[in-house]
């Protein structure tokens, strides 16, 4: 993929989240069951670093779970970080536990260097890697993910299935309407639009750029990024298949 076009994708889905952070942030304030899953699979001491972190709904259930060690997340959106933020503010952070935010960009080779810890128990990364482009640049965090772990360290996380429902897919859009030829782009790349409209207001349009694994896709990634796949599940939405889960052990 050209970097003009993995540079025009990623202005897409930027834009997106600082257009649409808040509203969106408010449709994503539950933890999704899967999550809660992987909750119960994950040890309760340990230092995590959480990719795409979004609004917090996560550190909230962390806290509340009791857990020890540390929590750090990372996300490139200063609007969903403040929700993140505000969500803590008041909350009593037991002694034990760490808690930390940091606005970065998960496509920038530099992001890892916003984390002061250099060695994680386990790295989550949900609903946020089906937002990178071309192979290469999701080969590049996987890379990155694998040197942030201590040997035999865990990374965990979802990805959209949108194929699965019917409403999601009924928001799929033509690549022209961005100017966008269908050759330009990689297998499994989809432009899906979102409305919003607050009571009294005219309805806005937003797009975002996603990408559909392939489970010969996920083989290669880990396989080339140093992990051995463990565990799947699907999980969430319409059907509980939105969401697929995946356990990977850094080897």
């Amino acid at each position: 993929m050209q970097a003009e076009v993995i540079q025009q994708l990623l202005d897409i889905n930027y834009q997106f989240y600082q257009t649409f952070g808040g509203a969106f942030a408010a449709t994503r304030r539950r933890v999704q069951p899967g999550i809660r899953k992987v909750m119960e699979l994950i040890p309760q001491n340990g230092y995590w670093l959480d990719l795409g972190c979004g609004s917090g709904a996560l550190v909230q259930l962390w806290m509340q779970q009791g857990r020890r060690g540390g929590y750090h997340g990372l996300d490139f959106s200063a609007v969903l970080l403040q929700e993140a933020r505000n969500l803590l503010a008041g909350e009593e952070i037991h002694p034990g536990l760490e808690i930390q935010f940091t606005e970065a960009d998960l496509l920038s080779p530099a992001w890892p260097a916003a984390v002061e810890r250099k060695k994680y128990d386990g790295v989550l990364c949900f609903a946020a890697m089906h937002h990178i482009p071309a192979y290469k640049k999701r080969l590049q965090l996987v890379h990155q993910v694998r040197e942030l772990l201590v040997e035999g360290g865990i990374f965990i996380h979802s990805n959209w299935q949108f194929q699965h429902s019917p409403r999601l897919m009924a928001r799929v859009q033509s690549w022209s309407q961005i100017g966008l030829q269908a050759e330009c782009l990689e297998e499994g790349d989809t432009l899906l639009d979102w409305r919003y409209a607050l009571p009294g207001q005219s309805e806005q349009v937003g797009y975002r750029y996603v990408h559909r694994f392939s489970e010969d896709e996920f083989m290669l990634l880990a396989q080339e990024g140093g992990f051995e796949i463990k565990d799947r599940f699907e999980s969430d939405g319409e059907g509980g298949r939105l969401g697929l889960y995946q356990i990977w052990q850094a080897v």
